[in-house]
Order: structure tokens, then C-alpha cells, then sequence
């Protein structure tokens, strides 16, 4: 969750709290309901559009554009909606294995019960992230991408409540435009998840390879960076191949996965890049990895699965690269990620996700849904991410949260018109709409006003959300009646 919009109005470090040791709410909901059926969900929409108070859905909460807090607010809490059915599914556009997901089932449950009926779900590498809420409705990435696409390409439906009140099925079919919305034009904006039914995909062995090496000469190091850049083309031409890989100014660490393929395949493609490693003299660690199945494979490269990674707060900005930065413009790709890594006081990571779904490799049509177009057509997706040290004070939170905007807002030279994936952003980026859903925009904001014309659904950065304006006690003022 994103610890710009927790603050620290309640935290256990008193010391450096702007608080001073007064625990007060904040930006926390005033109440909230425990969902465990439709109809709680219908009653608090009406409770909420009645009343003209605040609403706010939370899932899980892994959200960095604080879409699942809201001060003085009535929070809809989907979390314990953990029913999962598995169905062979049988529509005009999809015949075969689906699973049922309740809006508050997360990645691990789903991994295992999939695992158990031979079947894999594409999901995140986080395994505590809800899948059928804010992670499809924003495309959703993971190690299974680059064989079935993005999350948001594998939803066959959803069951909904608009605002108001009314329940409803999305479809292909049935309110076509609103499933297309809810499959990459960012969560919590037009209708509140019930359950999502998803493909679910025939499992088998998964290769996996891992590398990494530490940085211990900061020119060598850098020249490893810009031959790994390189190589991205190469990445994305393996059919079926996923790449996610993290550095900082002291280590780069890869992961390769690759569905029903072979090592020999994962060593081929590693292979030019460890020649470069030795020609460089950096010494490296470098494994392949054959397991019998996705869960096994998922487990092996996720250390305490389901609760013991991703336990932090971080900062998130993200920039899609295209083919040209690297191709032309390598040196000042590189100076950036230099420059980031190399920032004193904080500790930068940088990510990439490299994974071929583009429309022709996933098999489907930008009419199918709202997925981000540089999503479809950039070599990578780059993920930044720094840790806030609850200790210290609020005021360097408000310093990371600008530094890391100016990080995302730095490879815009390299890469115009492609923007940010909007499920890792910064929500202060005065040019969201463009960045976070470009060309989407515009028909998003038509679903947008067609099943919630009251707005009640509401969160920073997300569509139609400059209707209103926050106040400082937390209620939203209007502040464009042209939204209307």
C-alpha cells in the first residue's frame, strides 16, 4: 500500500511521528463492512449514495495510488469474498477450464487450488494480491504473461454492482462496454467487483533460469547493465518467455520463466549475456530450474510464500520503454538508471517486466479491452520502487513521493507518448490521464458516466476523478460540474 496516503496519523514509531503520539484515523475510513455477499455490497452503495458520504473499495489494499483510503470515508471491504469454482466454460468466444474467483481470493489460494486440478491462473509474482479487483482491472502482469497475455486477457466475466445498487454481469455479451472498461482502465472507477471468472490454462513443467551478480566496480557494472539492455530484443522474441529482473546501485538479480519449455532453451537464451559477464570478469551466480508445474516453480523463486515477500510500503512510479530507447538511445537509458540507482539517502530499485503480449502473440483486438497500448508495443515495462522507512519523519516521505515522480517523469524523452502502467504510478502526476490511459481515455470516461453518473466511485488518479477536489477533513467538493 502506498505509505503516502497511510501517513503515519496512528504509528507505533512515536519518536519522528508527525502524530505526536496521538493515534488519530487519518486518511483511514471513519467505518467500514465487512462484505460477504452481494447484498452487503448493494447496501453500502445505497447507504453511501443516499447519505452523500465517501466511499471507498479495499480488497487486500496492495494499492500505491491510495484508491483504498479515504479520510472520513465508508469503506467497502471485499477481502473476505473467498469463494473459488472451477468450471469447464463454454461461451461463443471461449471453451474450456475457468475458475470463479471471489473479488477478495488472492494469488497463493489460487495458485494451490489450481495447482491441485492440474490447472495454472495467470496471476502477480506478489503472491497476497488479489486477483479478481484492482490487479485485472488495471492488466495485471506476471510469469505467465508471455504465454497467455496480461490478466486483464484472460477474464471471461465479472459480476458487479454499480452505483446503484443494481447487480450485474460484464461480458463480452452483456454490458460489453463496461467489461471492457474493467479490463485495464483502472480499478475502483465503475463498478464494484463481486467475482471474476477467468481462463485457467492446462499446467505442466516450467523451466525457470535465475542470474545474478553483485556490483563490485561501478564502471564494469554499468557496462553488464547496457549489454543486458541489449538483450531485451532477444527476450522478447522466445515465444511463451517471461523476464522480470531487479537491480540496484549494488546487485542485478534476473528471473526467466518459460512454460512448458527446457533449460537448454532458458541457457540459450542466457548464454550471450553470461559470455559478456566473463569478458567483463564479473563473477556471477547462475541456475536453471525444471519443475514439474507452475506452483512448484512460483514457490521456488518466491522465499515465504504466501507471507513473507512484498511486506513494505514502498514508493512506485513505472515508464514503458520502447525498442528505440535501447536501440538509439542506450547511453542516456543507461545515465538515468545510473542516476537512480546512485541517489543518495535512498535506496532505489529498478525493475524490468519483459514479456511478448502483443495483440498478435495473445490473439486478440485493442477492442477486446482497456489494457494500456504500450502494454501491446514496448520492449519493457520499468517498475521503480524505493522503501520509506517508517522511522522517519513524514516530511521525507513528501520527498520521496516528488523524487519519485521526477524518476518516472525522467524517461519521458526516450519514450514519448508511451506511459506508465497505472497500477504502479505515482498518483501526483499532474498528466495522468495521458500517461496512465492515453487514447483509452476518452471512451473509459463515457463507461465512466454511463453507470456511475454520480461519481460515488471515486479515487486519486483514477477516471473521472478531477470531478472532484479533496478537502483537507477529506470530503470530496465538486470541482468540475462539466463532468456531469
Amino acid at each position: 500500500m502506498s505509505p503516502y496516503y497511510l501517513n503515519d496519523s496512528c504509528t507505533p514509531f512515536i519518536k519522528n511521528s508527525s502524530s505526536s503520539g496521538q493515534c488519530t484515523l487519518g486518511n483511514s475510513p471513519s467505518y467500514a463492512i465487512a462484505v460477504s455477499s452481494t447484498e452487503d455490497i448493494q447496501a453500502g452503495i445505497n447507504f453511501a449514495r443516499e447519505k452523500n458520504i465517501r466511499l471507498i473499495i479495499k480488497n487486500t489494499g496492495h494499492d500505491y495510488l491510495g484508491r483504498s483510503n479515504g479520510m472520513g470515508s465508508l469503506s467497502l471491504w471485499t477481502h473476505n469474498l473467498k469463494t473459488m469454482s472451477f468450471s469447464n466454460y463454454s461461451s461463443p468466444l471461449y471453451v474450456g477450464p475457468a475458475v470463479k474467483l471471489g473479488a477478495g481470493v488472492q494469488a497463493y489460494e489460487v495458485y494451490g487450488a489450481a495447482n491441485k486440478q492440474g490447472l495454472r491462473v495467470i496471476g502477480g509474482l506478489c503472491p497476497t494480491v488479489g486477483l479478481a479487483g484492482g490487479y485485472v482491472s488495471g492488466g495485471g502482469h506476471g510469469l505467465l504473461m508471455g504465454k497467455y497475455g496480461m490478466a486483464a486477457d484472460n477474464t471471461l466475466e465479472f459480476e458487479v454492482v454499480t452505483s446503484d445498487g443494481e447487480y450485474k454481469i460484464a461480458s463480452p455479451t452483456q454490458n460489453a462496454d463496461l467489461f471492457w472498461a474493467m479490463n485495464g482502465g483502472g480499478g475502483g472507477a465503475y463498478a464494484i467487483v463481486v467475482s471474476q471468472t477467468t481462463r485457467a490454462h492446462r499446467d505442466g513443467a516450467v523451466a525457470g533460469g535465475y542470474l545474478s551478480f553483485n556490483n563490485t566496480n561501478d564502471e564494469v557494472f554499468w557496462a553488464a547493465m547496457t549489454s543486458w539492455q541489449e538483450q531485451h530484443f532477444a527476450l522478447q522474441a522466445v515465444q511463451d518467455l517471461t523476464t522480470e529482473w531487479n537491480m540496484n546501485n549494488g546487485q542485478l538479480t534476473i528471473l526467466l520463466t518459460l512454460p512448458d519449455g527446457q533449460t537448454d532453451t532458458i541457457n540459450t537464451i542466457l548464454n550471450p549475456f553470461v559470455t559478456r559477464l566473463q569478458a567483463l570478469n564479473i563473477t556471477y551466480s547462475n541456475f536453471t530450474s525444471y519443475e514439474p508445474d507452475f506452483l512448484a516453480h512460483h514457490l521456488r523463486y518466491t522465499p515465504g510464500a504466501p507471507y513473507g515477500t512484498h511486506t513494505t510500503n514502498d514508493v512506485v512510479g513505472s515508464r514503458f520503454i520502447p525498442g528505440s530507447a535501447v536501440k538509439d538511445h542506450l547511453p542516456d537509458l543507461i545515465e538515468k538508471m545510473r542516476s537512480i540507482a546512485s541517489l543518495p539517502n535512498a535506496d532505489f530499485q529498478i525493475n524490468g517486466i519483459v514479456g511478448n503480449v502483443s495483440h498478435a502473440r495473445v490473439g486478440n483486438t485493442p477492442s477486446t479491452n482497456a489494457v494500456f497500448p504500450s502494454w501491446r508495443d514496448s520492449l519493457y515495462a520499468l517498475v521503480l520502487d524505493v522503501y520509506w522507512d517508517p522511522v522517519s519523519p513524514l516530511s521525507e516521505l513528501q520527498v520521496l513521493q516528488d523524487q519519485m515522480l521526477d524518476n518516472q517523469n525522467m524517461f519521458k524523452d526516450l519514450s514519448p507518448g508511451s506511459g506508465s502502467y497505472v497500477n504502479e504510478a505515482v498518483a501526483t502526476n499532474p498528466e495522468w490521464k495521458e500517461d496512465y490511459f492515453g487514447i483509452n481515455y476518452g471512451r473509459l470516461l463515457e463507461v465512466k458516466r454511463k453507470y456511475d453518473p454520480t461519481h460515488l466511485l471515486y479515487g486519486p488518479a483514477s477516471v473521472g476523478s478531477d470531478f472532484w477536489r479533496v478537502e483537507s477533513d477529506g470530503r470530496l467538493c465538486v470541482a468540475n460540474q462539466t463532468m456531469f
